[in-house]
């Protein structure tokens, strides 16, 4: 009975004990014993390049792997994915012709050797090697695979620690084209062992300790209402198109309709971004949805599920993490993503300059959204040049059409600004005051709607952290990890071409938040939704919601207010209609999230085989040209370049 209780357990069953029926019990499956994985079980190796030590001397071993050096025709590295091993090569006449072909076989050859440890003569120890005080005396060698001239040199690759850049790097470009190649250095290797890890200790939380269901959803999909662009791919049937999914949040929705209470899914998503940088046209999200939950209790899910994942080397995180609201993000900070490793804060100096007789300002300030807003550069005297208010000057104007006015007080205690002279001693007082103005510090200071100033000054806030950090302060500091909840947001926006017309700050189906549900019928542009992302180091690694389980609401919301097509989603409208229970989930960005983890300046470090910046596969040149007959049963023609017709009319 009670091996039977184990084995009920093991699958998260309940069970209901004889003696006590009328009281059923939720089984919780305790987490397994932590265990070293065999790194050796099925294969040709008895030890991997990196595990052999001093216990190991005269032992007889196997190795396989790369040839990473040779040094001297006596001895030759060689290098997996756990190490290297030094093999020296004996210098017996009977191995002569063996010797001979290793010292000529190219780096990178693949070979296998049988040997026995020894120890390192006295003084020849390697500390710096995992493998350093010994060494394999060289028994036999089989080569398994001669290696060609390769387009770049890999060792560079190989020997850079992780999280360092070497100067010695080919270009990105290259590096992509023979990605199976770049997957042999140190760092990818290292990133990609890690993201496993990650990814496993994920599954074991949410399956294993909290009873969520991985459930697979469909690839091939129908086109979704408002959001990022979608990949269409043709269907055999005139005219018809499936769209490859952004998300799978419609399907996470039903499974909760459905009755499967907990879902999680390591998804595969895709949207046709162009050429955004930074970005992948497929990526992966820690897809999550539960029923019977609120906002606060998915934020502490998802805060125990870092908490759990989160590597041992890279120290412990704090939780609860903190929060702020929309408003007070980009109040502070102009942007809805603060990095809060650093000060920079903007700071509203509208009041200072009420009575000013500086007219561009009065002017603004008579305006009811008008403000005057500023940031503080410590020591921005020293670090800030000519030319860099030059370049913030014409960013601002570029992008965001704001003027700025610099204000420094120089370590002599005097003023240097285009106004000086018109400021008074008390609007000087005051700006010290509110901006803690310190001698040597510069203020960039902009007026006008306060929105956009807020917006501007965001950006410019993160422009002078790069200069400074080009000139050596340490401001954001990669070896710190600051989560923050950003919660509150808007339910609606303005659309950018046509500012009457709103559409979803997030996704049509967010629910409204509870304080705000009345206004969604009179005030649309009022309303807060249940929206919350989760920010590290000011990037957006998550996004999720409460949503809305009403058809009623979500018709209304869709076609009164987004002016969409609701037959698009008639099948979702229908299932909220079926007994929808009350839901909200989460997306985690897995790449950024690896990316952040790892220190990697790219998302791209962090996948075995991204898209360039152009979305283009470059290693198999994809996506690449189908011919006219291949195109046929989908009913498709292709205005075709001039030079592919030609190519398909010879072929």
């Amino acid at each position: 009975m009670a091996l039977s209780r184990a084995l009920v357990r093991s699958v998260g069953l309940r069970v209901i004990c004889s003696s006590t029926a009328a009281q059923p019990v939720q089984s919780r499956p305790l987490p397994a014993p932590k265990v070293s994985p065999d790194l050796n079980s099925f294969v040709f190796r008895t030890h991997t390049c990196g595990e052999l030590c001093a216990a190991h001397i005269g032992q007889e071993v196997r190795l396989c792997g790369w040839i990473q050096y040779q040094r001297q025709g006596a001895f030759i590295v060689l290098r997996d994915f756990d190490g290297l091993t030094q093999i020296v090569m004996p210098q017996e006449e009977s191995i002569a012709h063996l010797k001979k072909i290793l010292c000529e076989l190219p780096l990178e050859s693949v070979i296998t050797v049988t040997g026995t440890v020894i120890p390192r003569p006295p003084g020849q120890a390697n500390l710096e090697m995992s493998t350093g005080k010994i060494e394999v005396r060289m028994q036999h060698a089989e080569i398994l695979n001669r290696c060609k001239k390769l387009p770049f040199e890999t060792n560079e690759l190989v020997k850079a620690s992780p999280g360092v850049e070497t100067q010695t790097q080919k270009s990105e470009a290259l590096r992509m084209q023979h990605r199976y190649l770049d997957l042999r250095s140190s760092q990818l290797q290292y990133n990609l062992r890690l993201r496993s890890q990650m990814v496993m200790r994920m599954r074991e939380y949410l399956c294993n300790l909290h009873g969520f269901v991985d459930v697979e959803t469909p690839t091939l999909f129908k086109k979704t209402p408002g959001g990022a662009k979608e990949f269409v791919v043709p269907s055999r049937e005139p005219g018809k198109f499936y769209c490859l999914p952004q998300s799978p949040q419609q399907f996470k929705q039903m499974l909760m309709v459905g009755g499967l209470d907990r879902y999680f899914q390591v998804a595969r998503c895709y949207r046709d971004e162009g050429s955004k940088p930074d970005r992948q046209p497929e990526f992966t999200q820690i897809d999550i949805e539960m029923s019977f939950v609120d906002q606060a209790r998915i934020q502490k899910l998802i805060e125990g599920l870092i908490k759990y994942s989160w590597p041992e080397e890279k120290g412990d995180i704090d939780t609860p993490f903190p929060s702020m609201t929309y408003s007070e993000a980009m109040d502070s900070y102009g942007v809805d993503k603060p990095d809060t490793r650093f000060e920079m804060k903007i700071v509203d100096v509208s009041e200072v300059f009420r009575n000013t007789e500086i007219s561009f300002l009065r002017d603004v300030l008579s305006h009811p959204c008008g403000a005057v807003r500023v940031i503080s550069v410590a020591d921005g005297v020293k670090y800030l040049k000519k030319k860099d208010l030059e370049n913030l000057t014409e960013l601002a104007k570029a992008l965001f059409n704001q003027d700025l006015t610099f204000v420094a007080l120089q370590p002599d205690g005097t003023w240097k600004s285009a106004h000086a002279k018109i400021l008074t001693n008390v609007e000087k007082s005051q700006l010290c005051h509110a901006t803690n103005l310190q001698k040597g510090d510069v203020l960039i200071l902009t007026a006008g709607d306060r929105t956009m100033a807020n917006v501007a000054l965001g950006k410019l806030r993160l422009k002078c952290a790069d200069i400074l950090e080009s000139r050596g302060v340490a401001l954001r500091d990669p070896g710190i990890f600051n989560f923050l909840w950003v919660v509150d947001f808007p339910l609606f926006l303005p659309k950018e071409d046509s500012p009457e017309e709103f559409e979803s700050a997030h996704h049509p189906f967010t629910a409204p938040h509870p304080d705000d549900a009345h206004l969604i019928y009179r005030e649309p542009g009022k309303v807060r939704s249940q929206h919350y992302d989760l920010v590290l180091n000011g990037n957006e690694i998550g996004g999720g919601s409460v949503r809305i389980h009403n058809m009623e609401l979500q018709h209304y919301v869709l076609e009164k207010i987004l002016k969409e097509d609701s037959g698009l989603l008639s099948h979702l409208l229908e299932a909220l209609d079926s007994g929808a229970p009350p839901h909200g989930g989460i997306a985690l960005g897995l790449d950024r999230l690896i990316a952040l983890t790892v220190g990697a300046s790219s998302i791209r470090d962090v996948i075995a085989f991204p898209k360039s910046f152009r979305g283009r596969d470059l290693m198999s040149n994809a996506p690449d040209s189908v011919s006219p007959e291949e195109l046929s049963p989908y009913h498709i023609q292709v205005n075709w370049p001039a030079e592919v017709h030609e190519d398909y009319e010879k072929s």
